[in-house]
């Protein structure tokens, strides 16, 4: 069975409170985890928050909407996803983030398909949607790992990026992992569909209000046919946490010599 585990805080630097911000008959949390439960080959669904007051508001939510919520460390997120996943005894952790809250559920259950068959070979311990290099928009990422691999990593894992971002240990390990890449039919990185930006939330917005199938390829072409909304989000860059992060660690590592 696997695991998903959506990280999700109040925090944000760039929109703060953006995963309680309302989407469609819910808030974004809500439409995330709306989604990821209607992946068939997802058995349970949990939200990992903080045990920051400020995110007492996403243990209500969770609590008022019968969904699973585990609390652990603000900072460390890898710790967070390890202490979460071996709470519940899971096997294989699906990693979502609360900010992709329009993530279809048939790209999760492609992925998981893959890699329980790239783990029944002995080939998988890690599968995405692309980390490195992707063909998925942005807001489509998904992640699965087995439990060992994420143990590994919180056990080695030392950068500040790798503990904050929770995977980059063991996709950066290729010769330690058996790290697998799912590639789409076609190439649509360039698509923006998750929320950092308050111009991501018009976007996203206007997606909900007027795609009633909120499948991948249905948010693609009315994208395609409506331009001028695809270009609201589209000078942001993709993964700036991240590459926030990977200055961080430089910064780190010049101090200490």
């Amino acid at each position: 069975m696997i695991t998903a585990i959506i990280q999700a805080r109040m925090g944000s630097t760039r929109l703060p409170g953006k995963v309680l911000l309302p989407l469609g008959y819910t808030t974004v949390l809500g439409h995330t985890v709306w989604q990821v439960k209607k992946a068939k080959k997802i058995g349970r669904v949990i939200v990992a928050t903080s045990t920051e007051k400020e995110d007492d508001a996403i243990e209500l939510f969770c609590k008022e909407n019968d969904i699973k919520i585990f609390r652990g460390n603000l900072n460390d997120v890898l710790d967070r996803y390890y202490q979460c996943a071996k709470s519940v005894g899971a096997e294989d952790v699906c990693r979502i983030t609360a900010d992709c809250p329009l993530i279809d559920p048939a790209v999760i259950d492609q992925v998981v398909s893959e890699y329980e068959q790239g783990k029944e070979k002995g080939e998988c311990d890690y599968i995405s949607t692309g980390r490195t290099t992707t063909t998925f928009p942005d807001g489509m990422d998904t992640e699965i790992f087995s439990f060992t691999a994420l143990e590994a990593a919180w056990r080695d894992a030392t950068l500040h990026s790798e503990r904050e971002h929770v995977t980059p240990f063991i996709w950066n390990h290729p010769k330690r992992f058996r790290v697998v890449e799912v590639r789409n039919d076609w190439d649509i990185s360039a698509v923006r569909l998750t929320l950092d930006e308050q111009s991501d939330y018009q976007v996203l917005t206007n997606i909900v209000a007027h795609v009633p199938d909120l499948s991948m390829e249905a948010i693609v072409r009315y994208l395609e046919e409506h331009p001028e909304v695809a270009a609201i989000n589209s000078p942001i860059v993709r993964d700036e946490g991240y590459q926030k992060s990977l200055h961080e660690d430089t910064v780190y590592e010049a101090k200490k010599h």
